[in-house]
């Protein structure tokens, strides 16, 4: 029987008494054979599988709508909109369990069985409106997404459809695990009319409908089956891939009208973009729109030749590297937002980038702060951006992130000085030095542009011998991947087997160059083929901090992710934890791209595994390792975004444990500048997109040749800092009044918020109590500091606690195991006035906001859990109402 025939026996008829479940045009339809003719006892036909069989039992009168509790009223509703939603592939699936269930029917129809229901709506089961009232014809997500949407995502649609509406584009930038993939599919819905609940408000559009063009959606390869699964199960769209084979019959389609949403990836649209370009696209939707950064490629013009008034681009990293950055994206989905490039660079890019460098005149700081807040308000009216803490924050565990400086191992320091002797990174360091040949130009325009005596430099240059147009500055990758190298583990800079013989033979001899007299200690200059050679910790700083961190963490029975971005190291520290005996998983690019959610999962339900090592490149996106509660960034990456990606593979909705975060860096080397980077990095983006205030730091600014200060320049990038603290010393000397400030600063807001709470204001104005609290932790860090030392921790310190200067929102607090509050907040022997400790003015303050939000939960009766995932479907009135009545009823306990 085919499923137009099943849900017409579904339809009421108008005699029928009105239950909860029918709609408008229910009501209104004409009348229908009532159910007792349509299943006589000759004509009885197999019931549905699930909830279906109690619709009909309850469409037969077993249960009265009057006598029913609301959340099953709610489930039949959801049950008979998803049917209606089920277009052609819903019928052939009705098709098959109507031939499994063909003995089992008669009898399950004939008694009530518990549904399964397939998801937990978090809103009421009613169609969200989106246009305006005497919009016609109405557009409305469907109540069957509606009902599971949560209250940030209705948000999300709503400005997503007033972008459509006002016939511009816009950027969804989210963070990551906020649901932007929904948002997207629950707004095209709303545009396209997939509203089943209502046939003659569907036969009204139907007209309007059928001048809407197709959708298309660009986005990496590896989350094309994610939007495939995702539509799947939110909206019926005829859904096609221009991607692979079959190129040419999804342009026949298209030219037929028989495509809503075509879905191919970024390679595939920079290949065959122009073909594409001239089709009228109703909506572009572009994923991982930041990939999009760079105007000069290919890909970003061709995205530019799209015909549609609507690019809507989806991140959670808007930017990531530049301000221009910014510029670049929004020029895209919104052409002419942001002014012209010029215009942008000269009025918001170079005052913020000079008004943020450390020593700026006071002149140029308010200039800066001015135009922040000016592309603030500019930005809004194109882009929406939510964070986790904004929104699904009091759902979640709350998350660290420490950044822990290992000293290298007494080895590792010699071959990195070393490696900074050599002839090829001397011509860097002295590239502006006067020749020595007495010329008046400098070593690099005269005898120094070539290094033929160099190690790295003939093996680049061997094809031809005069050198490149860029000498000698091509020579800057491969160094700093070689100190990259040397940072995280020596045996990374030996031959791979894996390499040409050439390449093996060059690596062969770099590597005899800088292991020098110390080279039987590492075993030759040739790969260590020795398992116990491999795991052994004694030459690698890192590897000697991790071993003694995992030992405490899995004696507590933590779950652990283990990033690196090498391959090679991670194959080391594989070997590492099959030495300690971890129960372990691994993925990384050789996976099998069907074999990954299995692994996923395996961790997730196994209390076994204790460690799941990942190649930060392959589990860059669509992995959630929600039960892990340690994260392990064994080397740092150039952009600030690939490390908090990597963090965000357990910190996302549905994360079992308090998560801390342990960034390893190798004190003294090259690490410390790449992580300072990503501090101004992460500052500006701060500035620029959210307005927050952030510390002035460096004296270094992006792009700006005069003001390289101590981050940016060759000669920074190649500086021996072995012998300082490079970072704490930055930090120590441009934090102190950072540090006073926010301490008023919390002061200020402690008196205002608590006022006759729990914390009395005397404690909190209290000259005598601050010095007492900076003696307890100045006598805390000395404890503290020579455990550090036995784990071979130069200083630690949040990586929060440097940026976001600017007020935010917190996260629910968590108690820290004791061991690891000693990483959390340290660097160089000092902490953190009002963190780290239980009696801190901080840690009180976060744990009377959890115990007021308990008394909240009671007071409205539900416990902790309950509660908060009513406030994630409330509205904001419904929330203000109960905070409203709760703080009636405590002015009145007094008094009764």
């Amino acid at each position: 029987m085919s499923l137009h025939a099943w849900k017409e026996t579904l339809k009421p008829c108008s005699t029928l008494p009105s239950s909860s479940f029918l709609t408008t045009a229910d009501s209104t339809s004409p009348s229908k054979p009532s159910l007792s003719q349509q299943f006589e006892p000759g004509n009885l036909r197999k019931p549905p599988k699930s909830s279906l069989s109690q619709q009909l039992l309850r469409l037969q009168g077993s249960f009265p709508s009057e006598d029913r509790p609301p959340h099953v009223r709610a489930k039949e509703d959801s049950d008979r909109a998803g049917l209606k939603e089920g277009g052609a592939e819903g019928e052939e699936e009705a098709e098959e369990e109507e031939e499994e269930e063909e003995e089992k029917g008669r009898v399950l129809f004939g008694r009530p069985k518990s549904a399964s229901f397939q998801f937990d709506h978090t809103g009421p089961f009613e169609p969200l409106v989106l246009s305006s009232e005497r919009e016609a014809p109405v557009v409305q997500v469907p109540s069957s997404i509606n009902c599971r949407l949560l209250e940030h995502q209705r948000g999300g649609v709503k400005f997503l459809y007033g972008l459509y509406k006002n016939n511009h584009g816009g950027v969804l930038g989210d963070d990551m695990g906020l649901g932007k993939t929904i948002q997207t599919i629950a707004f095209l819905a709303a545009i396209f009319g997939k509203d089943a609940e209502s046939d003659i408000l569907k036969g009204s559009r139907e007209g309007h409908l059928q001048k809407k063009g197709p959708v298309l959606i660009i986005c990496p390869t590896s989350v094309i089956h994610n939007w495939e699964s995702e539509f799947s199960k939110w909206a019926t769209f005829a859904i096609s891939f221009y991607h692979g084979a079959n190129r040419e019959l999804i342009l026949e389609k298209l030219d037929a009208h028989a495509i809503e949403v075509l879905i191919t990836s970024f390679d595939t649209y920079r290949i065959h973009g122009s073909i594409l370009s001239d089709v009228k696209w109703e909506v572009v939707i572009i994923d991982e729109a930041h990939k999009l950064k760079n105007e000069k490629s290919k890909l970003y013009a061709s995205c530019l030749d799209i015909k549609t008034p609507h690019r809507i681009g989806l991140t959670g990293t808007i930017m990531q590297n530049k301000i221009m950055e910014l510029f670049n994206l929004f020029d895209l989905v919104a052409p002419g937002s942001l002014g012209t490039r010029e215009h942008f660079r000269d009025f918001y890019d170079e005052p913020l980038k000079h008004g943020q460098r450390s020593t700026a005149p006071e002149k140029f700081v308010q200039i800066a702060d001015k135009r922040k807040q000016h592309l603030v308000g500019v930005l809004h009216k194109y882009m929406l951006r939510r964070t986790k803490e904004e929104t699904i924050g009091h759902l979640m565990m709350g998350k660290e992130d420490n950044v822990v400086f290992c000293a290298m191992s007494e080895l590792q320091k010699r071959v990195y000085r070393r490696m900074l002797q050599l002839p090829d990174i001397q011509c860097l360091i002295n590239k502006d030095i006067p020749c020595s040949c007495g010329s008046p130009l400098s070593q690099v325009e005269c005898c120094k542009r070539t290094v033929p005596d160099g190690i790295i430099w003939p093996h680049l240059h061997r094809d031809n011998p005069e050198g490149c147009d860029s000498c000698p500055f091509c020579l800057v990758l491969p160094c700093l991947i070689k100190l990259q190298q040397i940072s995280n583990h020596l045996e990374l800079i030996k031959p791979n087997p894996r390499d040409e013989p050439e390449k093996q033979k060059k690596d062969a001899e770099f590597a005899a160059a800088v292991f020098g007299s110390d080279i039987d200690m590492v075993g030759g200059n040739t790969q260590n083929e020795s398992f116990m050679g491999l795991s052994d910790v004694k030459h690698c700083g890192k590897m000697r901090a991790l071993e003694k961190l995992m030992l405490s963490w899995i004696s507590q029975g933590d779950k652990i992710l283990l990033f690196s971005y090498s391959v090679r190291m991670l194959d080391i520290l594989e070997k590492f934890l099959i030495r300690k005996g971890y129960c372990f998983s691994r993925l990384d690019g050789s996976t099998p791209a069907n074999a990954r959610q299995t692994l996923v999962d395996d961790f997730n339900s196994s209390p076994s595994k204790q460690v799941f090592l990942i190649s930060t490149r392959a589990g860059g996106l669509g992995l959630n390792l929600v039960s892990a509660n340690r994260v392990v960034i064994f080397d740092p990456n150039w952009n600030p975004a690939h490390d908090l990606q990597a963090q965000d593979r357990s910190f996302r909705y549905g994360q079992k444990r308090h998560v801390l975060v342990f960034r390893l860096l190798a004190a003294g080397s090259l690490e410390e500048v790449v992580y300072s980077r990503q501090v101004y990095k992460q500052q500006l983006s701060n500035i620029a997109v959210s307005g927050k205030m952030e510390k002035r730091y460096f004296e270094g600014v992006q792009d700006c040749k005069e003001f390289q200060g101590e981050l940016f320049g060759i000669c920074n990038l190649f500086r021996d800092l072995s012998d300082k603290l490079f970072t704490s010393e930055i930090i120590e000397l441009r934090g102190e009044q950072r540090l006073e400030s926010e301490t008023r600063l919390d002061a200020k807001h402690k008196s205002t918020e608590w006022g006759n709470s729990d914390v009395p204001q005397e404690e909190v104005s209290s000259t005598k109590t601050s010095e007492n609290r900076k003696l307890y932790d100045r006598q805390k860090a000395m404890t503290i500091k020579p455990t550090l030392e036995d784990l071979g921790i130069v200083y630690a310190h949040r990586n929060e606690h440097i940026v976001n200067f600017g007020p935010g929102i917190e996260m629910n607090p968590i108690n820290m195991p004791q061991n690891d509050k000693q990483l959390s907040v340290h660097f160089k022997g000092k902490r953190k006035p009002g963190h780290g400790s239980g009696e801190t003015e901080a840690s009180t303050t976060r744990n009377s906001k959890r115990v007021q939000f308990k008394l909240v939960a009671e007071f409205k009766g539900m416990n902790e859990i309950e509660f908060s995932k009513w406030l994630v479907s409330a509205t904001p009135l419904e929330r203000e109402r109960v905070l409203h009545d709760f703080k009636g009823r405590k002015r009145k306990i007094p008094n009764g």
